[in-house]
């Protein structure tokens, strides 16, 4: 199930709106992947991946591999802070 949700944001991040030179914020991450999620669904979010890595190969690698640093950050559990 965790692979899957992750898959799922990864690809929802590679076809947001977000580019790497905006340095965004995780705040930003989060949003961008809610929202395109809701724009194109989870099979939308496939697809858009797969025309790009078909049309664009070099060039999505790198945004795949942004991608992964990003949600490396994202997707860590949160640990309650204790006092």
């Amino acid at each position: 199930m965790i692979s899957t949700v992750k898959d799922l944001a990864a690809e929802a991040l590679f076809v947001s709106y977000l580019q790497p030179s905006e340095c965004p914020t995780q705040a930003a991450v989060e949003e961008a992947i809610t929202v395109t999620i809701l724009r194109y669904g989870s099979d939308g979010c496939a697809a858009e991946v797969a025309i790009e890595f078909g049309d664009h190969p070099d060039v999505a690698v790198q945004r795949m591999t942004w991608v992964h640093e990003e949600l490396a950050e994202v997707l860590v559990p949160r640990m309650p802070v204790l006092h």
